[in-house]
């Protein structure tokens, strides 16, 4: 059978009997394509360093720091300047000279909450009944890729995303969610792909992300992955 037909198929079919999984099968088999519990456990830092391009001549090189428990520190490097911004664990604070900020402020609370969000070093799925949070399944969806199994997750803030599981695999190949950007609120799709092992973890190295149905996408490849490296607490922080 070819792959065009199979999706075609699995469309026909609608619920099959890949969406009969419940969200603990669904969310063991992410965890174990990870990696297992164990080995993401054994990760207490993480660095990702990589380049974003969002269109012709308009690059820039990103780097993320993550600590537990739940810190994020993300850098951008743009037209010669460095924005901050960061999640100390209780509250966000950034530096962003594209936006005038040449010193360090509180983060606006739609942002800090999307930091403390990817602070997260397990995502949102792995224990997500102790983090408080509810999952459902909606259902089983044919995708570029293969099938996968869409999953409502709705945060312990309130906040809702769809994640989509992919049947084979077992990894996150897209999520879709809602956000405000400069003051608009809009749906954000965003796409994992080229997944790759470093200390027995599996990390996303290609991540896309606009809105579904626009051509305009902000795409971001890792370069670097490292697990454990040193990082001072102070570089999470806001300088008094």
């Amino acid at each position: 059978m070819s792959k065009g037909l199979l999706l075609a198929v699995l469309a026909a079919l609608g619920p099959s009997a890949l969406a009969a999984q419940t969200v603990d099968e669904i969310v063991a088999r992410h965890a174990a394509a990870r990696g297992g519990r164990e080995a993401l456990a054994a990760v207490r830092t993480l660095r990702m360093t990589g380049h974003a391009t969002a269109g012709p001549g308009r690059t820039a090189i990103v780097r993320r720091e993550i600590a537990r428990p739940g810190r994020i520190r993300t850098e951008i490097v743009i037209q010669g300047t460095t924005g901050v911004y960061a999640w100390d664990g209780a509250e966000g604070w950034r530096v962003s000279p594209l936006d005038g900020s040449l010193e360090a402020e509180p983060m606006p609370a739609e942002d800090a909450a999307t930091a403390a969000e990817q602070a997260d070093l397990d995502g949102p799925l792995v224990d997500w009944k102790a983090k408080g949070h509810t999952v459902e399944v909606v259902g089983t969806e044919a995708l570029a890729g293969g099938a996968a199994h869409r999953l409502k997750l709705t945060a312990k803030t309130g906040a809702v995303r769809h994640v989509w599981v992919d049947a084979a695999s077992g990894l996150v190949v897209r999520t879709l969610s809602t956000r405000k950007v400069f003051g608009r609120v809009l749906e954000l799709e965003t796409v994992f792909a080229d997944y790759r092992e470093t200390a027995g973890v599996r990390f996303a190295r290609a991540i896309e992300t606009g809105v579904p149905g626009r051509p305009r996408r902000l795409r971001i490849a890792v370069d670097t992955v490292e697990v454990n490296p040193a990082i001072d607490e102070s570089r999470f922080r806001r300088a008094p």
